[in-house]
């Protein structure tokens, strides 16, 4: 996973993107780690609310675009739920599967973690995932983020005994 030779850049979201978004959120190997696929319907809806939140406050879940292609999207986000660590801001991503493994997910992320440091001068931000989703892990150390399975959690919004229910939590001061 080398550096990227392509134009990553974030940006806001176009009616355009609603047909590779809801593809890629109907991907089932996009959606492993989630608890099921995104109907058409459910991914433009999503799609309307990041736009108005970006709208709304100049920040939230961008559009990764590669070339002029959607590849995805990575940002920030609140989670909903509570959990030990709630209120903070969450950087997330998911990239359309032809993308993957190129570096793009870590320059777009790297890109979202400047906005939330330099821009809203967050002092940290937290990212988490199944604990079995050892891709995003990577990412989430290769970016920076420490690990202390005290921090683990069972995710309130899903079932107990649901194999992705055990969440890792990740945190990046702005410090480093």
């Amino acid at each position: 996973m080398g550096r990227v030779d392509k134009q990553v850049i974030l940006r806001q979201w176009k009616d355009s993107d609603l047909e590779p978004f809801a593809a890629m959120n109907a991907d089932p190997e996009v959606m492993h780690y989630f608890p099921r696929s995104l109907t058409r319907e459910e991914s433009a809806a999503s799609m309307d609310r990041a736009r108005a939140r970006i709208e709304e406050r100049g920040w939230g879940w961008w559009v990764v675009d590669v070339d002029g292609a959607f590849a995805g999207f990575t940002g920030l986000g609140e989670p909903k739920f509570a959990a030990h660590f709630t209120p903070c801001v969450e950087i997330g991503w998911r990239l359309r599967r032809e993308f993957w493994g190129q570096g793009i997910a870590f320059e777009a992320a790297q890109r979202a973690m400047t906005y939330a440091f330099t821009e809203l001068k967050l002092p940290e931000l937290v990212s988490f995932t199944a604990a079995v989703n050892l891709r995003s892990r990577k990412l989430m150390e290769r970016l920076g983020f420490s690990h202390n399975a005290i921090d683990d959690f069972d995710h309130p919004e899903m079932a107990e005994g649901h194999w992705l229910r055990r969440h890792v939590l990740y945190r990046l001061s702005e410090k480093g």
